[in-house]
């Protein structure tokens, strides 16, 4: 290290350890995706639940990111890396990689805040590297030191003192390979690199157009050499690595509330640009949704046909009446349908709309909440107290309190009024398909036209079928699959290409109440675009508990790639046993699923996610089976993350969700059957925790 930049590291690391009290400025994100300075990390996180997306783009090398603030003291970060092919020296390759950083020390008035991190710890290795960072804030400045190893250690000017404890330290396996590995040298290697920086807010400026803020100059002396694998700077190399031509970076980034902006000159050679979105899934940005309709007057006399005037009355808001009955004080209704995903909402939806059908001396409000022909939740709740709340005279929590939630039976009245079956649902609408990994292309995908339709036959039984029209897209430009595994998904370019015009799904199905609180399905015919044959379900789910069971069972045959009526010669039986939790922090959920996958392979899934009472899920899963990373092929094992976001948010009253599932790359084992009304995700939002998480509801 140049003596000068020595002497510059030592200001610094006394600079940030200084005890002024902290300025408090918003972090930006570094060019990996997570908080950093350029190419550095500090111990800077974003508030809890931000998510983050965005791109680095520089010459020969495209980073694209996904940025979770998965817990308060936890940031994950998964990252698509389009670079030079080094093999060749031409064209381009892709890599994925995951990273977390960890907070080990809050900041306080005189200690900084220390954070560590591993990089590239699931992925092929090629960017692989672990680091512990301080950062101190002093009024417009906050400084960042710390050290680094394996792709962040390159620079290598000291020995790694943790080789005084082992000498296996020295000692750093480098696996580059297949990706998906978990990566086994952490804090390992014979030499490591320090890091340090600072970013400076840049004083409120003044342009005729008006005042910028959110400016901030960055500067840093880089631990990693190795910036790139295309063979190294102006032709100079070091035991047959690149070289950067400078460890100096230098930026300006500018950030708001919901959008960080900067310019980057790394490595001495390259101008690099960042631009990331960000919003916070506990309380994401919504178009506001119309204004509740008023609570109607109480009738003075009830209505010569009561039951008729409710069934009207619930179809006129949306809703689909199934049953109705009187008991004394309780007014006892069954629904269905409703553009409300939460049962408060819900609740206070279906009063209002009866208000004016409903006569005095019903007192009690006694909801049935039926869907996909199947009651998920029976909720009681005085009609005093839902009046009360939508003129402004009572709280969501005042009518949450007097609410009671029992058990899910199915067990109509023999006596009550019922709608008669067949019930017709459809619906028209785009659809997009993703997919990562192939070599070829960063990024696959296929948009079109979906129709689907659902004839309710009336105790639980169904008719259902979808179909899609493929309208733009690279999908079926996909390369061909390689698997050694029987190839339940890899053939999908196939089935994007054969399948243009398909036929989804078509089949039998039956949803029922076993007993209270257990719920069953059976179904039969093409299940899903690759598959067709019979699955069958058993759930039991405790309304009142944070955990639920379930197992499932199916013997499934391949379709045609063309996705009509034919199959091809492959079939298995495949199955799950399944645990379901609501963890008490952080609203938090576990999933954890054991059994036979579809090709055939043995193992387990484990989910993990968070559910935001504004409706955002965002989560990720593994999969790991009894087939060997060899067999498996690239990236050794099934995973991916998703996120699932309300239509709601968009304006408009909606009960339906969107969403993506990331898969690095879309391989064969570790994959599950898809049908379209698992238990879980049926009845979930008949339980407590789900009532809890929607009071606000209950005013709307």
């Amino acid at each position: 290290m140049p003596p000068g930049v020595a002497r510059l590291a030592g200001l610094l690391i006394l600079a940030a350890m200084a005890g002024a009290r902290a300025e408090e400025m918003p972090a930006t994100g570094s060019n990996w995706g997570g908080l950093g300075l350029i190419e550095t990390r500090n111990a800077r996180f974003r508030d809890d639940a931000t998510l983050e997306a965005g791109a680095a783009i520089r010459h020969q090398r495209r980073f694209w990111f996904l940025n979770f603030q998965a817990l308060p003291f936890l940031e994950t970060t998964f990252r698509l890396a389009e670079r030079l092919n080094a093999t060749t020296g031409e064209g381009m390759t892709t890599d994925r990689a995951f990273d977390l950083k960890l907070r080990l020390l809050p900041e306080g008035e005189y200690n900084p805040a220390v954070a560590i991190g591993l990089q590239d710890f699931i992925g092929t290795g090629l960017y692989a590297g672990e680091y512990i960072v301080a950062s101190k804030r002093w009024w417009g400045l906050d400084l960042s030191a710390g050290l680094g190893w394996g792709r962040l250690g390159t620079g290598a000017e000291w020995n790694n003192p943790l080789s005084e404890i082992s000498p296996a330290f020295d000692d750093r396996p480098r696996n580059v390979g297949r990706g998906g590995t978990f990566q086994t040298g952490l804090f390992r290697g014979e030499e490591m690199a320090p890091f340090f920086g600072m970013e400076w807010t840049v004083p409120f400026l003044r342009t005729p157009w008006g005042g910028i803020d959110g400016l901030r100059a960055k500067a840093e002396w880089s631990g990693d050499r190795l910036r790139d694998e295309r063979g190294g700077y102006p032709a100079r190399r070091d035991n047959g690595r690149g070289d950067a031509d400078s460890r100096v970076n230098l930026g300006l980034q500018w950030s708001n509330d919901w959008l960080d902006a900067g310019v980057h000159w790394v490595h001495g050679t390259d101008l690099l640009f960042r631009l990331s979105l960000r919003m916070n899934a506990a309380d994401p940005p919504a178009v506001p949704l119309p204004a509740p309709p008023s609570m109607p007057a109480r009738p003075v006399v009830v209505p010569a046909d009561e039951a008729g005037e409710v069934f009207a009355a619930l179809a006129s808001a949306g809703f689909r009446g199934l049953a109705f009955r009187r008991e004394g004080l309780v007014a006892e209704v069954a629904l269905s349908g409703g553009a409300w995903r939460t049962l408060p909402q819900l609740t206070a939806r279906a009063m209002r709309a009866i208000q004016p059908a409903l006569g005095p001396g019903a007192e009690m409000l006694r909801l049935r909440w039926w869907r996909a022909g199947v009651e998920i939740a029976v909720l009681e709740v005085p009609r005093t107290t839902l009046e009360a709340v939508a003129a402004g005279l009572a709280s969501p929590e005042e009518a949450w309190l007097a609410s009671r939630l029992l058990p899910a039976a199915g067990d109509l009245a023999p006596d009550a009024a019922r709608a008669s079956p067949p019930f017709w649902d459809w619906g028209v609408g785009p659809t997009l398909g993703l997919q990562l990994g192939d070599p070829s292309r960063t990024l696959r995908w296929q948009a079109g036209l979906g129709a689907g339709m659902r004839v309710d036959l009336g105790s639980g039984f169904a008719l259902a079928g979808s179909a899609s029209q493929a309208l733009l897209g690279n999908m079926s430009g996909g390369l061909p699959s390689d698997s050694l595994l029987p190839r339940v998904r890899s053939d999908y370019a196939r089935y994007a290409e054969e399948g243009k015009t398909a036929l989804s799904t078509l089949y039998a199905e039956r949803i029922w109440n076993l007993a209270p609180d257990v719920f069953a399905r059976a179904s039969l015919g093409y299940l899903e675009p690759m598959f067709g044959g019979a699955s069958g379900e058993i759930l039991w789910r405790p309304h009142d508990s944070r955990f639920a069971f379930g197992i499932d069972m199916a013997w499934v045959q391949q379709r045609d790639y063309n996705q009509k009526f034919g199959f091809r010669d492959y079939n298995v039986a495949t199955g799950h046993a399944s645990i379901y939790a609501d963890l008490p922090v952080w609203n938090l959920y576990g999933v954890l699923r054991a059994g036979r996958y579809l090709a055939g392979d043995w193992g387990a899934t484990i989910e993990m996610g968070r559910r935001f009472d504004s409706g955002i899920e965002v989560g990720g899963f593994a999969t790991f089976t009894n087939v060997s990373a060899a067999e498996f092929g690239e990236g050794s094992f099934d995973k991916g993350i998703y996120v699932r976001v309300p239509l709601a948010l968009f304006g408009r009253e909606d009960a339906g969700m969107g969403g993506t599932t990331i898969r690095p790359v879309q391989r064969d084992g570790g994959q599950r059957l898809a049908v379209d009304s698992p238990l879980w995700d049926v009845t979930r939002d008949g339980r407590s925790d789900a009532l809890r998480r929607g009071i606000a509801g209950f005013a709307r």
